[in-house]
């Protein structure tokens, strides 16, 4: 029986990734090459594929209750892009060209590693504040703190004021803030799912700001403390915990 070719020709899918990856191109996937070097290091890993069909040769992922980690390949040069995820929310990033460290940080964060932990151990890898915020369980006063400074560089008075009259509110301080545009947007929570039940404002173009409800209505008043006031008498019961006078 003649032996099979260690080194079959690349399929169409890798034919472009040949020069940098022959050891992904050998193995027939970046799945097949990284489970064989988590194999390797005894890391007990199951690698899978991601959810985009286009990506079955050059991308994969390891996913463990809340937490997930994905690797790429990138086309022009010899480099496996990693992210790591936990609960919906981006929490490190960073590129190598060792395979091998792909696998070793992947497990780092399936394993339960803190984010200082895991980029100390693995320096390819990078974090950021609202990464170690959501860790802490404080990310919300940090997405208050970046969407006030960033109101403030827009040099745009009017969403300026609208933020900062939000900001005042007790009952709006503790949800978490968002913009999509120039709308004011709030959730009960900082990571997915985002609620999208709660009212929303931004400031109209010719003056005043209009309010949106969950139930379609809308309204339009002259400044930016109205309509915040009415964003608040618009939260449902829900939305935030009272708090008794004292």
């Amino acid at each position: 029986m003649s032996e099979q070719s260690s080194d079959p020709s690349p399929n169409d899918a890798l034919r472009a990734y040949e020069t940098h990856y022959p050891d992904v191109v050998r193995a027939g996937s970046l799945q097949n090459a990284l489970q064989a070097a988590a194999d390797r290091a005894g890391h007990g890993l199951t690698i899978a594929l991601t959810s985009s069909p286009g990506w079955r040769h050059v991308a994969a992922t390891v996913a463990d209750r809340d937490r997930s980690a994905n690797a790429f390949m990138s086309q022009h040069d010899r480099t496996f892009l990693v992210d790591c995820w936990a609960g919906g929310i981006h929490m490190a990033t960073g590129s190598t060209a060792d395979l091998s460290e792909v696998a070793g940080a992947m497990k780092s964060w399936l394993s339960e590693s803190g984010l200082r932990e895991l980029v100390t151990r693995w320096n390819f890898l990078r974090t950021w504040e609202l990464a170690l915020a959501h860790e802490r369980g404080d990310a919300i006063p940090v997405r208050w703190r970046r969407l006030r400074e960033a109101a403030t560089r827009m040099n745009d008075a009017p969403f300026q004021q609208m933020v900062e009259a939000a900001f005042e509110q007790p009952r709006l301080r503790v949800l978490s803030p968002g913009r999509s545009m120039y709308c004011l947007t709030f959730s009960r929570r900082a990571a997915p799912p985002i609620c999208d039940d709660l009212p929303r404002v931004m400031p109209v173009k010719h003056g005043g700001y209009r309010v949106w409800f969950p139930d379609g209505t809308l309204e339009t008043v002259d400044d930016a403390r109205q309509a915040i006031a009415l964003i608040v008498d618009g939260l449902p019961d829900d939305a935030v915990p009272w708090t008794p006078a004292t």
